[in-house]
């Protein structure tokens, strides 16, 4: 496809219908697009008409299950968030009619910022600064956990009551799904948790994926802040911890050679677990002596997502490269949950 018409937007129609619904955004130059994010995620595009820039969000080509890439919830969520303390990009629009790109999409605005994925990019930061970004990045997450879901309009974004029994027996359905070979201390890790369930404190809007990959980062004059946190699809109303508990785990260094899975944990400068999770306890003022069990959750989902990834490699459903070696990773994250739950 050319730029005039990428995968999933049609320009014209967007055009038209942009047009309509927020007279006087565009300019007169033609649309141009670009995909700047795919596969199983939402598809993200930059448009532009030659002097302003967008963004724009739309479930995945061919998806089926609309509640899983719903547009409304995530254009609901940074709606509501962008009055706050939370650095997220401005809601343009949403629309929910499918006959103007076949789904339905948002429009945000364009934030200029770099996306930090792996700890090789951080490098040129060097260490001082890299430590500061990742804990701007833990200081982020107490501000979207200080939010008051009722005063943004969240109230009903969510269903805090049971939320983490209902995420074990989630992500222990989603294992029954993909079991294709023996893994020794899964089950075992699984049934550990359900024993220790901690008692979550009080709700509040949840990111799920809160790591630095999701954040942009805008630099200038030698000073890092973070410009916008992107991809909620997967926010909700919840025990804030969890996102706590998944920063940590992505803050172990993983020490395996060319990792199909990239952290940033590895670069110079980059804060432990223990010193991110006392900056958001000092911060936040919350209880955080139950981190460990959210973390070795957090390395048993990751755990979980691996190995499906890894069933369908075999099953011959991914396509390109490095899927040969997700499988390899998945007894390392249960080893690293089962330790995290027993040693803390």
């Amino acid at each position: 496809m050319s730029a005039d018409h990428p995968p999933g937007l049609d320009l014209d129609r967007l055009r038209d219908h942009l047009d309509r619904a927020r007279p006087g955004l565009l300019g007169r130059g033609p649309l141009t697009a670009r995909l700047i994010e795919g596969g199983r995620s939402n598809l993200t595009y930059t448009v532009t008409d030659g002097d302003a820039r967008w963004v724009v969000r739309r479930p995945p080509l061919g998806h089926v299950l609309a509640t899983a890439h719903d547009m409304r919830r995530e254009h609901r969520v940074i709606s509501a968030l962008h009055p706050t303390a939370v650095p997220v990009p401005r809601p343009v629009l949403l629309c929910e009619d499918e006959s103007v790109l076949g789904a339905p999409f948002y429009v945000m605005e364009f934030v200029a910022g770099t996306p930090y994925r792996t700890a090789e990019q951080l490098l040129p930061l060097g260490p001082e600064r890299t430590r500061a970004v990742v804990l701007g990045l833990v200081d982020a997450l107490v501000d979207l956990h200080a939010v008051d879901p009722r005063e943004v309009g969240l109230e009903d974004f969510g269903r805090p009551e049971g939320f983490l029994d209902r995420q074990l027996r989630r992500w222990g359905k989603q294992l029954a799904a993909s079991r294709g070979r023996e893994l020794p201390g899964i089950d075992e890790l699984h049934a550990a948790l359900g024993r220790t369930l901690p008692a979550s404190p009080a709700p509040a809007v949840v990111h799920g994926d809160f790591r630095l990959d999701n954040v942009l980062i805008e630099s200038s004059d030698g000073t890092d802040r973070i410009a916008a946190v992107l991809d909620w699809e997967m926010s909700t109303l919840g025990d804030p911890l969890t996102d706590l508990g998944l920063l940590a785990m992505y803050s172990v260094r993983l020490e395996v050679p060319d990792s199909p899975v990239s952290t940033t944990a590895g670069a110079p400068g980059h804060p432990d677990p223990a010193e991110l999770v006392e900056r958001y306890a000092a911060r936040s003022g919350r209880d955080v002596s139950a981190v460990p069990w959210y973390t070795a959750f957090a390395w048993f989902k990751l755990a979980v997502i691996l190995e499906g990834i890894h069933y369908r490699y075999t099953q011959g459903q991914t396509v390109g490269s490095g899927f040969d070696r997700i499988g390899e990773l998945v007894p390392l994250f249960i080893e690293h949950g089962l330790t995290t739950l027993q040693e803390g």
